[in-house]
């Protein structure tokens, strides 16, 4: 099918307007979760996600093997919501061993023959002021370069403004 990415701030409402995105391609819905609940902010914010998505959407929570995810199931499904891809992107700097850039690129040739629309929810990583450490400025440099790259091949490109869904492309 096709790739559509929907970007923005924390909060702006990304990831319900890729709900409703993916709910306009059908009924048959899923959703990869990449945010591993750690903590209790974590875990507030999974459950308020997955009560935002309801029953509609089958879950596959994956935080580091979302290519393996789409090739298996993509043909299961109308639309896949993958949320968050900057999360994404972190998980695997982290995991150690992986190549983000690498991983990015296979998900963007799937897309090019997933059966299901890919609807990809991401945050925009530059609009802070960068006095942090080091570790925290390379997962910033690379999950730029992947939402650019992922923007770039996207079919269709959304920008949340409060809560206001802006069309790129």
């Amino acid at each position: 099918m096709a790739l559509a990415v929907v970007g923005g701030g924390r909060r702006s409402g990304k990831s319900r307007y890729a709900l409703a995105l993916a709910r306009s391609h059908g009924a048959r819905l899923g959703f990869i979760a990449t945010l591993t609940p750690g903590d209790d902010e974590a875990r507030e914010k999974v459950a308020a996600a997955q009560a935002d998505r309801g029953g509609g959407f089958v879950t596959s929570e994956e935080p580091l093997n979302i290519n393996q995810v789409v090739r298996d199931q993509g043909a299961r499904y109308d639309a896949i919501v993958i949320d968050d891809l900057t999360v994404w992107v972190a998980n695997l700097m982290m995991a150690g061993g992986r190549d983000p850039e690498a991983e990015a690129a296979e998900l963007l040739e799937l897309a090019k023959t997933c059966p299901a629309e890919l609807v990809v929810v991401t945050s925009d990583v530059d609009f802070g002021f960068p006095v942090d450490s080091e570790e925290s400025r390379a997962m910033r440099r690379m999950a730029g370069l992947i939402n650019r790259q992922v923007a770039e091949a996207s079919a269709r490109l959304y920008w949340m403004v409060f809560g206001v869904p802006k069309r790129i492309r």
